[in-house]
């Protein structure tokens, strides 16, 4: 009897999954993503992939990351569904992933990534700064990393910002690093006017490594954007990452089959609010 209810229980939890991730593919084929607020002071967040008045072609969304391949271990779901509905997607990298001497391998790397997601080598940069190196002990300096990115959302008007949350997914120093400096201009209130940011969710181990049996839980928890892709947009993120050649350790096969973030993404909104940072 038990083992009846056990198979029960998979089938529908397989039916729940496959349901779940066909209503956003085909929310996003279908519909605009809201990016905007809906008031001045940014309090109402971006909720779920729903109607709204911004046409897909007036969007920049940019991500910003700390080295080459995070674009596609942590944000394919988003990048690749963002740029179906016609979006245009720019990939901002603060380091060249330099920790063992291979940033110029790297950068042609992440190159190859960005191109099998769907973004053009125009609109890829990669920093390679002195006092920004790839190293998960290393401090960056906010002042100098806001400012980067500030520079980047000005020069390409840019609409909305997606990084890192404090958490850092995996807890590299340099993660955390962009999101302080994002919470840092918002709270300063040096975002242009129009644009939001928004920090990739955290979540705990055994959710992170479950793979796609993750996503009812991440449907049912509230988040302001939801990100899901099914098996097509899986093997394309597959690929990106493959791009990777010198990254492609035996850890990274298993989390390739088994993170989460190769299929879902979700996101909370950094709001205009204090910050109590120190800028050195």
């Amino acid at each position: 009897m038990f083992l009846y209810f056990a198979i029960l229980f998979v089938v529908l939890y397989v039916v729940c999954i496959r349901c779940i991730s066909h209503r956003y593919n085909r929310t996003f084929l279908t519909s605009r993503i809201q990016l905007l607020f809906n008031d001045s002071q940014h309090q109402i967040g971006v909720r779920d992939v729903k109607e709204t008045s911004l046409p897909s072609d007036e969007v920049r969304a940019l991500f910003v990351t700390a080295h080459p391949d995070d674009e596609c271990m942590f944000f394919a779901p988003s990048i690749i569904l963002l740029l179906k509905q016609g979006i245009s997607v720019h990939l901002l990298c603060l380091s060249s992933g330099n920790y063992y001497n291979q940033g110029a391998l790297r950068k042609n790397e992440l190159l190859d990534s960005a191109a099998v997601l769907g973004i053009p080598p125009s609109q890829v940069t990669v920093i390679d700064h002195q006092q920004l190196q790839d190293g998960p002990k290393a401090e960056w300096s906010i002042a100098l990393t806001s400012s980067i990115i500030l520079k980047h959302i000005q020069r390409n008007s840019i609409s909305v910002v997606l990084t890192f949350d404090e958490g850092g997914v995996s807890g590299h120093a340099n993660h955390k690093a962009l999101y302080k400096a994002l919470s840092h201009l918002a709270g300063t209130g040096q975002i242009p006017h129009g644009c939001h940011i928004l920090a990739l969710n955290t979540i705990s181990i055994f959710r992170k490594y479950i793979s796609i049996m993750e996503l009812p839980i991440s449907r049912l928890i509230p988040s302001d954007l939801c990100c899901a892709m099914g098996s097509k947009g899986y093997n394309q993120a597959k690929r990106a990452m493959f791009s990777h050649r010198s990254q492609l350790m035996w850890f990274r096969h298993l989390y390739i089959c088994f993170s989460r973030y190769m299929y879902v993404n979700t996101y909370k909104s950094i709001l205009p609010a204090k910050k109590d940072f120190k800028i050195y």
